[in-house]
Formats: C-alpha cells, sequence, structure tokens
C-alpha cells in the first residue's frame, strides 16, 4: 500500500499547494456566513455576538426599496447575459475569419484591453462622453446632430440604456475570445464538405459553427446565471457617480447593501445579503442545469 502512494508522492506534493490556497481561501471563509444569523457585537469578538435567527435578513425584504433592488438587479444581469453571448459570438466568428494573424492580434488585444482597465477609469472615460460641461455628446455629437445637451447625471430613463453598453464595451472581450477559442477548434473539414455541397457563409455559421458551439454556450450562460443576484459593484455604483436621483434605476442590491453598511454599520446585514445572494445563485444553477439536462442531457455541466 505505501509503494502504492509513493509513485504519486510527487502528484501529491504539486498539489499540495492548490489545497492550501483553496482551503484558505474558499473553504475557511465560509464558517463567516454565521455572521448572517448573529447581532455583530465588537465587545465580544467578531463571532461572538448572540444568534438572531433571520432578523438581519428582515433588513432586505421589510423595507420599501426591496422590490426595486431585486428587479433591477434580474433585470439588468439578464440583458447582460443575452447582450454578452450574442455580441461575443457574433465577434468571434468574425475574428475567426481573419486570415491576417498580425490584424487577429491587434484586434484581440483591442478587445480584451477594457476588460483589464480598472472601473475606476471606465468611470472617468465615461464621465469624459457624457459630461454636462464638456462631455463629448453634449459638445459635439448632440449639436452635430442638431439636438439640445442633456445633463446624463438627472435623466434616470437613459441610464437602462447607458449601463449595458457600458458592459458589453468592458466584457464583450473576454466573451468573445472564449468563444473564439472554440471557433478555431473545430475542424474545418466540416466546412470544407459544407463549400462542395454549395453552403455559403450563413449556412456554414448556421448549421456548423452555431450548433458546435451550443456547450461553450451553455457553459457561459449557466456560470452567469449563477451570478444573476450579484452585480459589478463599480458599474452601478461608480460609473453613475452615485447620484441619488438615478437611484431607481441604478440601485441594485449590492449598492443598496454598501450604502445601508455605511449609513448603518450593520455587519449582519451585510452578511445576510451576501448568503441570500450565494444561496439564490446556487439554487438557479441547479435549476438551470436541470432545465439544459431535460432538454439537451450531453450540454449539461452535471
Amino acid at each position: 500500500m505505501i509503494r502504492k502512494y509513493k509513485r504519486y508522492l510527487p502528484l501529491f506534493l504539486m498539489m499540495l499547494p492548490g489545497l492550501i490556497y483553496l482551503v484558505i481561501n474558499n473553504y475557511i471563509p465560509m464558517y463567516g456566513i454565521t455572521l448572517a444569523f448573529r447581532s455583530i457585537d465588537m465587545k465580544k469578538g467578531v463571532f461572538g455576538g448572540d444568534w438572531v435567527g433571520f432578523e438581519n435578513f428582515e433588513f432586505l425584504f421589510k423595507t420599501k426599496d426591496a422590490f426595486i433592488i431585486t428587479r433591477n438587479t434580474i433585470l439588468y444581469n439578464l440583458v447582460f447575459i443575452v447582450l454578452n453571448m450574442v455580441f461575443g459570438v457574433f465577434v468571434a466568428i468574425l475574428m475567426s475569419e481573419l486570415s491576417n494573424k498580425l490584424l487577429t492580434k491587434v484586434y484581440q488585444t483591442a478587445l480584451m484591453l477594457p476588460h483589464l482597465i480598472s472601473m475606476v477609469l471606465v468611470t472617468y472615460l465615461v464621465y469624459a462622453f457624457l459630461s454636462t460641461e464638456n462631455g463629448l455628446l453634449n459638445k459635439t455629437i448632440l449639436p452635430a446632430l442638431g439636438l439640445e445637451p442633456v445633463n446624463w447625471y438627472m435623466t434616470p430613463e437613459a441610464w437602462p440604456f447607458i449601463l449595458p453598453i457600458v458592459n458589453l464595451w468592458k466584457s464583450i472581450g473576454f466573451s468573445a475570445i472564449v468563444y473564439l477559442s472554440s471557433v478555431v477548434g473545430i475542424d474545418r473539414a466540416y466546412y470544407e464538405a459544407a463549400e462542395l455541397d454549395g453552403a455559403g457563409k450563413w449556412k456554414q455559421i448556421r448549421y456548423i459553427t452555431l450548433p458546435l458551439l451550443k456547450p461553450i454556450i451553455i457553459m457561459m450562460v449557466l456560470m452567469q446565471v449563477g451570478r444573476i443576484f450579484y452585480s459589478d459593484f463599480g458599474l452601478f455604483y461608480q460609473v453613475p457617480m452615485n447620484s441619488g436621483i438615478l437611484a431607481n434605476t441604478t440601485n441594485v442590491i449590492d449598492t443598496y447593501v454598501y450604502r445601508g453598511l455605511l449609513q448603518l454599520g450593520d455587519i449582519g446585514m451585510s452578511s445576510a445579503a451576501g448568503a441570500y445572494q450565494s444561496l439564490v445563485g446556487f439554487v438557479l444553477i441547479l435549476g438551470a442545469n436541470m432545465l439544459v439536462r431535460k432538454i439537451s442531457p450531453d450540454d449539461a455541466l452535471f
């Protein structure tokens, strides 16, 4: 028995740093979920507070803003999922048709650059476009179209369009690269056979590319569905410049909890919100995977 495991000792040693990191970073912090059910009292220590059951969860469900923040979180994320999938696949297919390797690298770099930019920088780039006094839209584009300047940071109805555009610009590079790696892995023999049969580009995409991309599309969508109750804090808090008048259209669970934590300093409430988001995300992944398994068992994650 000892000899049997001795041969795998180098593999175990190589695996050890990853396991240690996984335990420290992912499993030990799971005990912090107990904070969601405690009344935090720093005099008694972080984990020394009294048990209060589900009282911390009442903050999310009894407030008048509960419906608004839940609605915004779900609808924005649904829009993000659809846009990232559609445009990610579209851009990946376009890039796969490029024959110039240098241009391909240039376009890939240009697409990935926004994904790597800090949200703070994105905030100021958006402000450079939307600023009332010196913004590109108000000073150049709108006057050229004969339109009056708009105070975008005081116009709530514009932000359900602005935020998806900013999110798409920032995240499409990552989605496109993932889909592109799958597209270039498709055997070219399929396309050559289709060309011999007289199939044009559209039919090749429809009957070869998209069906073979289906597993990776489903995987990407399922991963995003699991985080549908989470939001990019910087996108919803920093990009709108924390404008109070935009709260009804930009306030989501994460920003609402952050503002509540700043005002109330309630760590238990914040932990309850995190536990709520994790639980719902887990249920959604299971539900979505069960649906995929019924429709197409081969494409389910588990």
